[in-house]
């Protein structure tokens, strides 16, 4: 079963099995879909389908999600950002004289937005779509890499044998479609998505990434700094229902001349609710980035 209706390549990557679903023609467009329990490429189709009427778009399934490899390893930023990074040193084998323009949903707006602080040579402009890390007014400047991960709480989630079990639990139909409310803010959600939400967490090896993401291993301690480093032009999206509304933090970037906002009146991923919208919103965008 296919996340996306595009041809699904494997990407040479030092973090093991890697796959993204490619599409379209012209300038490189990257997604990044969010984390969660039953994440994978699935949660950009919209952005997928529509961008590939203009760009040629590479929608990444991250480590332990999708079709990439789900081994048993500690999952962190280190890992999705390396993902991220070598899907684009790819893009650049196959369109060598353009930056990429990408996108990213939710958590995984912290990994490309370390990736394009580590190599900002490679990317043209970011779009951030609900990203984390500016909840609230407190900032996140730890030390350089620190993460929030309880290693302790890894280990009790993953328990004696019994982290399959409490993953399934967590992942019944039901439970997915409560999740997907509280991220729509309405009962309203995308049904295709939730289909191959409930598939991809029946596979082998699908506990493994979505314990570390409980057990905080993927959330950047630093990631207010790394938010501060980005120069290249920068959108961000966000909308007003759901469990995602608090962006107070957002309020350090409203007058650095790279960041522009659009607010939805739509849940956490206004892409599906407003795809004509958001895609010509998005091209305007794109347009308005400078040539690199």
């Amino acid at each position: 079963m296919q996340a996306l209706n595009g041809l699904l390549h494997t990407i040479p990557s030092k973090t093991g099995g890697l796959s993204a679903y490619v599409t379209g023609q012209g300038r490189p467009l990257l997604l990044v879909h969010t984390v969660n329990a039953s994440a994978s490429a699935a949660e950009v189709r919209t952005v997928f389908e529509r961008m590939g009427q203009h760009r040629t778009v590479y929608a990444i399934d991250l480590p332990g999600y999708g079709t990439s490899e789900r081994s048993d390893r500690l999952y962190t930023p280190r890992l999705m950002t390396d993902a991220i990074l070598d899907l684009a040193a790819y893009i650049r084998t196959q369109h060598p004289e353009q930056a990429i323009d990408a996108l990213a949903a939710s958590l995984s707006c912290e990994f490309l937005a370390r990736a394009a602080v580590e190599q900002p040579a490679t990317f043209r402009t970011l779009s951030l779509v609900s990203p984390t890390g500016l909840s609230g007014l407190r900032l996140r400047q730890g030390p350089p890499g620190s993460t929030y991960g309880q290693d302790w709480l890894l280990a009790l989630l993953k328990g004696p044998g019994w982290g399959r079990a409490l993953f399934k639990g967590l992942t019944r139909p039901g439970v997915i479609r409560y999740f997907l409310n509280k991220t729509w803010g309405s009962r309203a959600i995308d049904e295709t998505m939730y289909d191959y939400a409930v598939w991809t967490t029946k596979q082998h090896g699908a506990e493994h990434a979505p314990l570390c993401f409980l057990s905080a291993q993927m959330f950047s301690a630093d990631i207010t700094t790394i938010y501060d480093q980005l120069r290249l032009p920068i959108w961000m999206s966000h909308g007003v229902r759901g469990d995602f509304v608090d962006y107070r933090g957002k309020a350090r970037f409203a007058t650095h001349a790279n960041w522009q906002f659009t607010i939805f009146d739509s849940g956490a991923l206004p892409y599906f609710e407003y795809p004509q919208d958001f895609a010509e919103k998005m091209l305007v965008f794109l347009e308005q980035g400078r040539e690199r």
